[in-house]
């Protein structure tokens, strides 16, 4: 607002004011379904996309097609990138995704990476990446000059990039890490949504193919079953593989297997007809109900005896090369010691040693010591040769 002199007035309130206060009336018996009352009394109803009007004062019979009613989402668990940009919205996401990107992986973190015996890393990015510098909101511009910085250090140090898409439109597992909204899963009901992810794979593969430490592209990171079906999975995948040929005959292809009761021999069919096909795994003992209640040596035994024979079955002579791909040194074991850690990490590593792609942790920074490779080394509960 300006006054008579040309000055702007801007007026601050601490808390809302009648006007502001809407009233949440939830449907008896289900507390997800809602009206949402305006002070003039009347409930507020969609007229049109994008437009909401409070001048419903009719009575609602709790149907999901009614205009006037609207379903609640508990999104409270999400701390996903869309819940960052979101939330902080067009003023100041900006800046604390900037400073989040100048300041968390930095050229030193290659250099300690290549100075400690590892040798790639393996790089999550969501699908508003080729749409840099001015991608759809919420997100804001910066994450591509964030991964060109990556190459950059990665070609001085002589570390290989594998590049994974994390995230795709519509999310493929509904979990913060996928960019979720909501926590709902819609990647691969529509074919737009997977043309678009494909159009990111395509992207992506010919800005860096000529990039020496651009190793392998990573399709796509765990879709979930059964929401994401086998037959949606390979129909991308063969897009997704078309899209990288184009512009590399020698760029591998990991192709992430989907989470859930599914067969980890079950993209092999679709892999024999390809060339530079890497099958990626990812295995936790944290979130294995297996594991519960069992102490650190029965862990341990227990990863001989089963996980050996998980990566056995994967590994065979006439299939595709795999990859374990995300794995972690963090357990339900209560009061373990150093030591215990120590004998934990060491199992996993001999036997994930026998995948014949290799393998990436996860992750090289993190908030909590047992997810964070880095801290795992400098504290000598990992040492590589």
């Amino acid at each position: 607002m300006t006054n008579g002199n040309g000055v702007d007035v801007v007026a601050i309130a601490d808390a809302p004011g009648k006007s502001e206060t809407f009233e949440i009336v939830r449907k008896p018996g289900n507390s997800s379904l809602v009206r949402i009352k305006a002070p003039n009394g009347f409930f507020l109803q969609v007229k049109a996309k994008g437009v909401v009007t409070a001048d419903f004062a009719g009575k609602s019979k709790w149907k999901k097609n009614d205009p006037s009613v609207f379903e609640i989402s508990n999104t409270g668990g999400l701390l996903g990138e869309f819940q960052v940009t979101n939330g902080h919205g067009p003023e100041r996401a900006p800046q604390i995704m900037r400073e989040h990107w100048n300041t968390f992986i930095v050229e030193d973190d290659f250099k300690f990476i290549a100075e400690n015996g590892l040798n790639g890393v393996r790089i999550p990015v969501g699908w508003w990446i080729a749409s840099d510098p001015t991608p759809p909101y919420p997100y804001v511009g910066g994450s591509l000059e964030a991964l060109d910085n990556a190459f950059s250090w990665a070609e001085k140090y002589g570390i290989k990039i594998v590049i994974s898409l994390h995230s795709v439109p519509g999310s493929q597992n509904g979990w913060a890490h996928s960019s979720t909204r909501d926590g709902t899963q819609a990647w691969g009901k529509t074919d737009d949504t997977i043309q678009q992810s494909v159009d990111v794979i395509d992207f992506l593969t010919a800005r860096y193919a000529k990039s020496p430490s651009f190793y392998a592209m990573e399709l796509l990171n765990e879709p979930k079953a059964p929401e994401a079906t086998l037959e949606m999975v390979n129909k991308f995948y063969k897009l997704g593989y078309d899209a990288v040929r184009k512009h590399s005959s020698t760029v591998y292809v990991l192709l992430n297997n989907r989470l859930g009761k599914v067969d980890d021999r079950e993209l092999f069919p679709l892999a024999r007809g390809l060339k530079g096909i890497v099958i990626d795994l990812h295995y936790y003992s944290l979130f294995n109900t297996r594991y519960y209640n069992l102490t650190a040596q029965q862990n341990i035994d227990y990863l001989y005896r089963n996980r050996s024979r998980e990566i056995a079955y994967a590994t065979t002579s006439n299939g595709p090369p795999v990859f374990i791909g995300e794995w972690g040194a963090e357990w339900l074991v209560d009061g373990a010691s150093q030591e215990d850690y120590k004998r934990f990490v060491n199992a996993l590593l001999d036997i994930y040693n026998r995948a014949t792609f290799g393998w990436a942790f996860w992750t090289l920074k993190a908030n909590f010591n047992h997810w964070s490779m880095e801290w795992m080394i400098k504290n000598g509960y990992i040492k590589l040769n």
